[in-house]
């Protein structure tokens, strides 16, 4: 649920930066620029906050917020640019198209396997081998592996 609300907050804060953003694009003439204008700002906006403050804090604006972490699998360390870029792309072009592709290929299509009763569903996995947990089992992580190596 965290991660769901951090992403709701990085769209809030994204869609706030736009909103302030309009006006200063639209004191360079025709529509069409303001809104090329606008466009840049806002991919430069979240890549600055999906990438540069991920890698700086480990968490987007809205992650922070929420107190949820972005970690590299599996040692638990932090992710590289590389990496960053990968996920950004991903949720900046192909996310986006989910709902399509499920009204075209239908629901059957992305159901997945049945998994048996009582068992737990599988946790997502992230796209370049990153993943999103809450700060407080990142703590409580690090402290047990501080424990082991004493």
């Amino acid at each position: 649920m965290r991660r769901c609300l951090a992403v709701g907050l990085d769209c809030y804060l994204c869609l706030l930066a736009a909103g302030l953003l309009v006006r200063f694009c639209l004191n360079f003439g025709g529509t069409g620029r303001a809104v090329a204008l606008l466009a840049v700002q806002l991919v430069a906006l979240s890549f600055a906050n999906q990438v540069l403050l991920t890698m700086a804090v480990r968490a987007s604006a809205g992650k922070l917020i929420m107190g949820v972490r972005v970690i590299r699998l599996p040692d638990a360390g932090r992710p590289g640019f590389r990496r960053l870029v990968l996920r950004w792309l991903y949720g900046l072009l192909w996310l986006p198209l989910g709902p399509w592709r499920r009204l075209r290929h239908g629901p059957a299509a992305h159901s997945g396997p049945e998994r048996p009763p009582g068992r737990p569903a599988e946790p997502p996995e992230d796209l370049a081998g990153v993943r999103q947990v809450r700060s407080s089992d990142l703590r409580t992580y690090r402290a047990a592996i501080r424990r082991r190596t004493d």
